[in-house]
């Protein structure tokens, strides 16, 4: 009996059963490097798209900050950017007003309202009212300290002052004192008239006209002429300390000089370092070169502009006339929105006003201009 032959299928059969177990080994490891791979894949586009969407977000919210904090801040979204610390100064000129409407107005309802620039160059109107005038003793009930019952402003200077005081008072800053404010023309003439007399021996014609008109203004110049200006000094009948005391240096001048543009008036002849040591010299401007505490009503906003920008009455009115329309921002929010418009001595006029403020006041300016003043 012959021995059997191998069979030569059998080595087949386990190589391919080998190749087979690789090949399925490979494929569990290649599934799982496979499935390995693409989590990383996926893991690694999240979070790209978080970091994307982190970064879009906070663009987003930046932005949004921003735009919340200008709609916050009362400015027109067309407006230049303002500054958000301190007091900015826009100016407007090239942008009109926002929701505009027009009222009428007429010369004598706005004539006495705090712009209206008297001085050596600007003599007062000739249709200038004073029947509105009050007197402060009475006004206030002789709570202020005043010469006699003849020291008289219009009512808008009046409240602005007592408010001052009064808030100087809560401070205990106290014997504030107005020996004069409102003069008429014909009192500014006696004043004039006696100077002319006083210096008749010195000059004649011409020369002694101006001559007096250095020491004493001409009736219908003088800031005394406006009803919107006074006198201040300290006064207590029973102490003559406080009556020798110089206004300017005291603790109660140092308070008003500092805090009356709050109040809306301003001192209306700065000189160098006088009153305040940061006063700027503007003697050059107003023409005034004698030391007189005197101060002058022009409206909160207009006060606000000229503290800010270090500006006297004569330098506002002209810086108005170059550019018509501002805004003042303080620490990014819009407290003033200011515009001016040319109406000569028309008696009648159409004022442009906006509908976004929370009030405004329209003045004369004695420069053939109306300046409307809106609150925010």
């Amino acid at each position: 009996m012959s021995k059997p032959k191998k069979s030569k299928a059998v080595p087949v059969v386990i190589i391919l059963t080998v190749l087979f177990a690789l090949l399925t080994v490979a494929c569990f490891f290649a599934k799982d490097w496979v499935a390995n791979r693409q989590t990383e894949v996926l893991e690694t586009a999240q979070a790209e798209a978080e970091k994307h969407n982190s970064e879009e977000d906070q663009k987003y919210a930046a932005a949004m900050a921003e735009y919340q904090a200008q709609t916050s801040s009362g400015a027109n979204q067309a407006w230049p950017a303002q500054k958000m610390e301190g007091w900015d100064l826009l100016d407007l000129t090239n942008y009109p007003l926002e929701s505009p409407s027009t009222v009428t107005m007429t010369r004598s309802q706005i004539m006495n309202n705090g712009l209206l620039l008297i001085n050596e160059w600007h003599s007062r109107p000739e249709d200038f009212d004073e029947s509105t005038m009050v007197g402060l003793g009475n006004y206030f009930n002789w709570a202020l300290q005043v010469k006699d019952a003849s020291v008289s402003l219009f009512p808008v200077a009046a409240d602005a002052l007592k408010a001052a005081v009064d808030a100087a008072a809560a401070e205990d800053l106290q014997h504030y004192y107005v020996p004069e404010a409102y003069r008429s023309w014909d009192t500014q003439n006696q004043y004039f008239q006696a100077k002319v007399e006083k210096l008749s021996s010195k000059y004649t014609g011409d020369a002694l006209i101006e001559a007096a008109k250095k020491e004493v203004n001409y009736p219908g110049t003088s800031e005394y002429n406006s009803g919107l200006s006074f006198r201040l000094q300290l006064y207590d009948r029973n102490d003559k300390e406080v009556n020798n005391t110089k206004y300017s240096t005291s603790s109660q001048g140092v308070w008003m000089n500092t805090h009356c543009w709050e109040y809306g008036f301003v001192f209306r002849f700065p000189q160098n370092a006088w009153p305040l040591e940061t006063s700027t010299d503007k003697s050059f401007v107003t023409g005034i070169r004698s030391q007189m505490n005197l101060y002058r009503y022009v409206g909160k906003g207009s006060a606000a502009i000229m503290h800010a920008m270090d500006f006297c009455l004569e330098e506002y009115i002209q810086y108005l006339e170059e550019h018509p329309h501002v805004a003042l921002f303080e620490d990014g929010q819009l407290k003033y929105e200011v515009y001016r418009q040319y109406v000569g001595d028309a008696n009648s006029f159409d004022v442009a006003v906006t509908s976004r403020a929370k009030n405004y006041v329209s003045s004369l300016d004695n420069m053939g201009g109306v300046i409307t003043v809106f609150e925010y």
